[in-house]
């Protein structure tokens, strides 16, 4: 890799770890008043976009987070009764999650609070660019799966 590549990359970076850093904050402002956290807000909003019950992995494989962190917010939701435990047939141990019809509805609501969130936001920035953004971030997070996956570094 180029100097130049190499260093806009490393610009990229810390402008995302920047980046997750003001969107988990307002995230947390966003959903406060219904009762979320970002990290509520994102695992309910995970479950929901499964095709059916998932087992945790498989929900934290999609979030880019550990099993473990998943589970401790799974664990915590299940309690307030927002998302439930299945039984898994391909796992005995491993339980199938799915959202209650109340965390259906809390996700719901949640994302009414984002629609115009988004739209302030993304105001001024061309859809174009948007996508082209997340052309750029899928690419890289694919690279870091695969090496994840071999074992080796990109």
């Amino acid at each position: 890799m180029n100097g130049s590549r190499q260093s806009a990359l490393t610009g990229l970076v810390l402008e995302v770890f920047r980046l997750n850093g003001r969107i988990i904050a307002s995230g947390d402002a966003l959903v406060a008043r219904i009762g979320l956290t970002s990290a509520r807000w994102q695992v309910l909003g995970a479950v929901a976009l499964q095709a059916g019950p998932a087992p945790v992995v498989r929900v934290a494989d999609g979030m880019g987070l550990t099993r473990q962190s998943v589970q401790r917010t799974v664990d915590a939701l299940a309690e307030e009764g927002l998302i439930v435990f299945r039984p898994n047939p391909h796992h005995q141990r491993a339980k199938l999650v799915a959202l209650t019809a109340k965390g259906n509805a809390l996700y719901r609501s949640a994302m009414r609070l984002q629609k115009p969130w988004a739209t302030r936001l993304a105001a001024g920035i061309d859809t174009g660019s948007l996508q082209a953004a997340s052309s750029v971030l899928r690419k890289l997070r694919a690279r870091l799966e695969v090496a994840e996956k071999s074992g080796d570094q990109p």
